[in-house]
Order: structure tokens, then C-alpha cells, then sequence
């Protein structure tokens, strides 16, 4: 099986859920110097989304790839083409840019990448299982992990958004369990987490882990804007502020699918936050 995206949040940990099934696994890292992160057992290669045939010898003799593309649109339908060529199942980390709910509806480039290069496989014929999960509770280190280190008040637009954060384990388990079993071609799974919660109750749960109250305060859009400039693209920073006004009012979009997989109840936003606590506080 080969991981693209294998140093990343969700690559990382399919990884690990591979071996742990006793699956042969093979790395696709961008630089050879990362792959120092990756277990002993895997096999790694140095690849580039961005240079199709790169990927030649890390293909020759694969199975099935769990593709996250990390690369801009270019070269999608050279890649597609050249997996379809080596392997008979692909499985696609997406996004839930189809599930009707208002959060999900916004403006989103990376949503139409993602649309495309599911067609780009649809259209080759490959067993394929597009995964698409919504917020990964992850993201709330990038967010709000600086503030809560240094002791300052948790400034964020939207408290009152809705989301249901999905652990970035239980992603990498369904991009496992779907990747070396069989039973899971033409499948299409939105992943959620198990609870809709604004995104001030987030930063409470998150207190409760590290067993003191965090203080929210609500910053405007505009805000928001100024401090994302130099960190992220502006059409990201729209979406994003559509998307979390969009949520306001709105109990967060919630499926059984990571239960329907992996037999087990995905684990809640709190768990998640136990589980990291020390990452609020120290630092990756």
C-alpha cells in the first residue's frame, strides 16, 4: 500500500494503523529528509505530485494508494492517470464540499480541486473510496493552541459556529481499514465526530483537559482577516468566515460512517483534547 501525504496529520497515522494490520506499506514523501519521522518497516520513497513520473518507482509494484493531494491542480489528471496505470484501488482523502448543510456550501477552491480529481478517477475506472471528513479537531492547535501557551484570552470570529471535529486517528483508521479490505469500492463516507459543538465550547473542552477555564473572546471578521494576512490565502480566509457564519444557528452535520467502518464509536472532541492536552501547553 502506498501513502501519499505520509508525513502529514492523516498519512502519518495510516500509517501506523497499516502496519498494526500487518499491511506492507511504502511512504511518498516530497523530501527525503523527512522520512527520519516514519517507522523502520516502512518503505520510502521520494516523490513529487508535481512531477508524475517521480512517482514511477514508489508505483511499480503497488497495490492500492491512499492519495492526499498536497500539490496545486497542474498535474491532477497526469497523477490520475499514471495511479490507474499501476494500482486497481485508490482511496481519496476529499472534503464534504457535496453534504447539504450550509457549513459545507461556501465558496471553496480546495473544494473544486477536490471535485475535479474525483472525476479524474471516476472517469479511469479505478476501485476507488473517496473519503471526506469535515473539521479534524487538529485544526484547533493551529488555531488556538498560541494563544492558550502563553496564557492569553482566546480571540476567535464565530463562537457560536457549530462543527463536529472528527479525530484525525479515526480518519487514518477509515483510510486504512478501506485501503486493505475489500467491500469498500464506490464508496463515498462523509466523517464526522459525534457531537455538534460551537466553537466556544471547543476551547472549554479544551480547558477541561488542561484542567483550568480558558477565556473566549469573539473577534469580528475584519479581525480575523488582518491577523490571517501572510498566513493564509484571503480565498481560504472568505471561505472559512462563510462557512463558520453559515454554521451560526446550525447543529453541525453528523453521520455514523466512522462507526459503520471501523465497528467502533469514533471518538469525541474530548477525548481528543485529553489525548493532546500537552500539545496546548508545550508545544508538537
Amino acid at each position: 500500500m502506498l501513502v501519499t501525504g505520509a508525513t502529514g496529520r492523516v498519512g502519518r497515522l495510516a500509517i501506523d494503523q497499516l502496519l498494526d494490520a500487518g499491511v506492507p506499506v511504502r511512504a511518498l514523501t516530497h523530501r527525503s529528509g523527512t522520512a527520519v519521522t516514519l517507522p523502520a518497516k516502512v518503505e520510502v520513497f521520494t516523490g513529487d505530485l508535481t512531477v508524475p513520473e517521480s512517482l514511477e518507482p514508489a508505483l511499480s509494484g503497488a497495490g492500492a494508494v491512499f492519495l492526499v493531494w498536497t500539490a496545486p491542480p497542474q498535474t491532477a489528471a497526469a497523477v490520475v492517470e499514471r495511479l490507474a496505470s499501476h494500482v486497481r484501488r485508490v482511496v481519496f482523502l476529499s472534503s464534504p464540499h457535496q453534504t447539504p448543510h450550509p457549513f459545507f456550501q461556501q465558496p471553496n477552491p480546495m473544494a473544486v480541486l477536490h471535485a475535479d480529481i474525483e472525476r479524474l478517477i471516476a472517469a479511469t475506472g479505478l476501485e476507488s473510496t473517496i473519503l471526506r471528513p469535515g473539521m479534524l479537531a487538529s485544526n484547533t492547535l493551529a488555531w488556538w493552541a498560541p494563544a492558550i501557551r502563553t496564557g492569553k484570552v482566546v480571540r476567535w470570529p464565530y463562537g457560536a459556529a457549530e462543527t463536529a471535529p472528527v479525530d484525525d486517528r479515526d480518519v487514518a483508521a477509515v483510510a486504512a481499514r478501506t485501503l486493505y479490505q475489500d467491500g469498500y469500492a464506490g464508496a463515498d463516507y462523509i466523517l464526522t465526530g459525534p457531537e455538534s459543538l460551537t466553537q466556544a465550547a471547543q476551547v472549554d473542552v479544551i480547558g477541561d483537559a488542561l484542567d483550568r477555564r480558558l477565556a473566549f473572546e469573539e473577534m469580528t471578521p475584519d479581525e480575523f482577516r488582518t491577523l490571517s494576512e501572510g498566513t493564509a490565502p484571503s480565498s481560504v480566509v472568505d471561505m472559512l468566515l462563510a462557512a463558520w457564519g453559515a454554521a451560526v444557528g446550525q447543529p453541525a452535520y453528523i453521520t455514523t460512517a466512522v462507526a459503520d467502518i471501523l465497528g467502533t464509536a469514533p471518538r469525541t472532541f474530548r477525548q481528543w483534547a485529553a489525548d493532546h492536552a500537552t500539545a496546548f501547553t508545550e508545544g508538537p
